[in-house]
C-alpha cells in the first residue's frame, strides 16, 4: 500500500471561485481507477505547536501498489488537474509513505 499526501498552498490572491474549481479539481482525481482511498481537507481547528494549518489544501490517495502509484502520476486527469490548477499553488509538499 502506497500512501500519497499532498499538502498545498494556494497563492494570497487566489479568489473564492479559483478556490472552488481548484476543489473540483482534486475531487475530479478520484475518477482514476487506480485510487482506492480519496481524501480532501482543509486545516483542522486544533492548536497545538506541532500542528501545521498553514496548508490550504490536503488531499491523500491510497494506492495498492507503486505501479498504481506510477499509473496515477501520468494519468491524463492527473495531468489535466496539473495543466489547469499548478499556477494557483504558491508551494506544494508530498509524503509518500509505504
Amino acid at each position: 500500500m502506497i500512501a500519497h499526501h499532498v499538502l498545498f498552498w494556494l497563492k494570497a490572491d487566489t479568489t473564492a471561485e479559483q478556490i472552488a474549481a481548484f476543489r473540483n479539481g482534486l475531487e475530479s482525481l478520484e475518477k482514476i481507477e487506480v485510487v482506492k482511498t480519496f481524501h480532501i481537507g482543509t486545516p483542522a481547528p486544533i492548536e497545538r505547536a506541532v500542528v501545521d494549518t498553514t496548508y490550504t489544501f490536503s488531499l491523500i490517495l491510497f494506492f495498492e501498489d507503486l505501479a498504481a502509484h506510477d499509473v496515477y502520476q501520468v494519468h491524463e486527469i492527473h495531468k489535466a488537474f496539473l495543466d489547469e490548477f499548478r499556477s494557483l499553488f504558491e508551494k506544494v509538499i508530498i509524503y509518500d509513505a509505504e
